[in-house]
């Protein structure tokens, strides 16, 4: 009578301790495997300031060919990008569900619970914020794999860029800042940019989706298994990705602008 009971909440110290541990398991798989399991199959690179040299190396090679399809040294660097953020989608998506798994234990044994309502409540929002944090990671590395190519950019400005590459660059600024983007290799830097946000858009589409389901559930739900705080922040966080996703929609609607913006360093 008013005491914990784990069997009834389908709750134990056993399954919490499982799950915690299955969790800790990923994020370090998250963190060390996606390197490893990008080189398997293909070309592998010992780190990022190797990936980062091969990228600015084939990118200005690139630049300066005239052809609009990646070159064989460029694409082997995106093709391993590609596998890096499937690895890291996929280890960030099995962490997502073992939190969800335990996120649902633990507010059904708050809703349920007598005593230890407490550290029921505190462990639970605990791990919903690690459950959105998830969400957010499989999302970017969801755009990482859908659109490689841009994804990579950002390394092309990690240093001062000098000789071939600086010269690159700032040819991509003159002409994207005037109405010749004729350049087939700027048309595709544009198209991938394009696509980068597109899939973001539609990734966060569906994860708004589901949280304003999870919004009106909690608000609605006749057995309060869901506290309405639970109901409010998924309100919330619905309200973020409003904005990410218009915000999304609009740069891939036009993306030259924002890439523009972006290789100026202003985005």
């Amino acid at each position: 009578e008013g005491v914990c009971d784990y069997r009834t909440m389908l709750l134990s110290p056993r399954a919490v301790a499982a799950l915690s541990a299955i969790a800790a398991a990923l994020v370090v798989a998250f963190v060390v495997a996606p390197g490893p399991l990008a080189g398997v199959g293909g070309t592998g690179y010992a780190g990022e300031r190797q990936l980062s040299a091969a990228l600015q190396e084939s990118f200005v090679d690139y630049w300066r060919s005239g052809d609009r399809n990646l070159s064989p040294a460029l694409r082997e660097v995106v093709d391993y990008w590609f596998r890096y953020h499937v690895a890291k989608a996929v280890i960030a998506a099995l962490l997502l569900a073992v939190l969800v798994v335990l996120g649902a234990r633990l507010w059904s044994a708050f809703a349920r619970a007598g005593r230890g309502r407490a550290v029921l409540a505190a462990g639970a929002a605990v791990v919903t914020g690690l459950g959105l944090f998830a969400v957010v990671v499989v999302m970017a590395n969801v755009q990482g794999a859908a659109a490689p190519f841009a994804s990579l950019l950002p390394m092309l400005q990690d240093s001062p860029a000098t000789g071939g590459l600086g010269q690159a660059l700032e040819q991509i600024r003159q002409e994207l800042g005037t109405a010749g983007q004729d350049r087939p290799a700027l048309a595709t830097m544009i198209s991938d940019f394009a696509l980068y946000h597109w899939a973001l858009a539609a990734a966060g589409a569906v994860v708004l989706a589901a949280s304003v389901i999870a919004a009106v559930a909690a608000w609605k739900s006749p057995t309060r298994r869901l506290p309405r705080s639970v109901g409010v922040l998924a309100a919330a966080w619905s309200l973020i990705l409003a904005v990410v996703v218009a915000a999304n929609i609009s740069t891939a609607a036009d993306p030259a602008p924002a890439l523009l913006a972006f290789f100026q360093g202003g985005w």
